[in-house]
Order: C-alpha cells, then sequence, then structure tokens
C-alpha cells in the first residue's frame, strides 16, 4: 500500500477522501434545526472537548456496551459511490458520573497515536471473504472519522461518524468493532 498512496491515482483519491470526509464532519455537525439547543461546538475555551448534541431516536442498526457505562449507538452504515462505507452513530454516557473516553479507542498505529482522541481503532469485517477493513486515514495519517473526543458528562452523547474502505456491493452485512466495546453484525445499506 506504500507505493499506492505515492502514485497519482492514489493522490487523487486521497485528496477525494479528505474532501469527502470534511464534507461528512460538516454535514454531520448541521442539520438545519436552528431551534435545538446545542452546547458551542468549541466547548470551554482551550478544552478541545468535541460538538456535543442530544441524539434523535430512531430504528439503530446496534447497540454496542462499553467499559464505564458508554455505551455506542450505530444508526447507519452506508456505501457511497465513491467506494467508502461511512458508518454514523451516537457515543453516550450512560452513567452517573462523568467519563473519560478511553485512549483504546483510538487505536495503536503510530500515525493516529500523535492525531489525538478518536475512534481510529474502529474495524469493520466482511465475514464472506475474511477481509477487516480499518478507518481511512487522510495524507497526513489523521483518521477520518470523529476526534477531540476527550470526557462525555453523566446522560450526555455525542454524534460520531467513522468512514472506510467499502466492502464489494454484493456484502450486506459486516461486523462492526471497536477496541473495549462489543462487537456487533450491521446491515450495510446503498
Amino acid at each position: 500500500m506504500t507505493g499506492w498512496c505515492t502514485s497519482a491515482f492514489g493522490r487523487g483519491l486521497s485528496a477525494l477522501a479528505i474532501t469527502l470526509g470534511l464534507a461528512l464532519s460538516v454535514a454531520a455537525c448541521s442539520d438545519g434545526d436552528a431551534g435545538q439547543d446545542r452546547t458551542s461546538a468549541a466547548g470551554p475555551a482551550g478544552s478541545g472537548s468535541a460538538p456535543r448534541e442530544q441524539l434523535q431516536t430512531g430504528a439503530a442498526l446496534a447497540e454496542l456496551q462499553g467499559p464505564n457505562g458508554l455505551s455506542l449507538t450505530i444508526t447507519s452504515a452506508e456505501r457511497d459511490p465513491a467506494g467508502y462505507l461511512t458508518v454514523r452513530g451516537g457515543l453516550k454516557n450512560d452513567g452517573a458520573e462523568v467519563v473519560v473516553v478511553p485512549a483504546e479507542l483510538r487505536g495503536n498505529e503510530l500515525d493516529v497515536l500523535r492525531t489525538g482522541p478518536s475512534l481510529a481503532g474502529a474495524t469493520v469485517v466482511d465475514f464472506a471473504r475474511s477481509k477487516r477493513y480499518y478507518v481511512l486515514r487522510d495524507t497526513d495519517g489523521r483518521p477520518l472519522t470523529t476526534t477531540g473526543l476527550s470526557t462525555l458528562r453523566a446522560g450526555e452523547s455525542v454524534h460520531v461518524f467513522m468512514q472506510f474502505p467499502a466492502p464489494p456491493a454484493s456484502t450486506n452485512t459486516v461486523g462492526f468493532q471497536l477496541p473495549l466495546f462489543d462487537t456487533a453484525n450491521i446491515k450495510v445499506s446503498g
């Protein structure tokens, strides 16, 4: 894969991945509900906290339990024509106290460790082809996933996303794994 990233084709795809990741981030943070109460995206000055918002209830693809009262509800897994699979959902603190989001969720790759807290440790598995897909990275090694997660107050939720290479169109179900959380099978749409 090292040679792939240095080719003109690879740079073009990397640029597309960055653009798509940024577009998805903007779309995830603005749903047009101007009247909805939200905490400032920047949080307290210098806190480095991620945007917080209440999760809307709906049909979940999976609900995974993690450590210290954390739960992850996966609400969609959409394949797009550009060859990406975007998994969206909500990370919630179901406990009664503030929880520090575990560092293990970002995985252990050196490039990702320097980018700070994230969900870069997530993977999806195509069981029929015995293939594991990791969260995509941009050309600077930053993961295409929610970043800046530090703490969640009791009952607090935050929208999250993770972007992977899409499995073949014939794959309709994948396994979803996030360090320290339960594993689940999720249905892929698109």
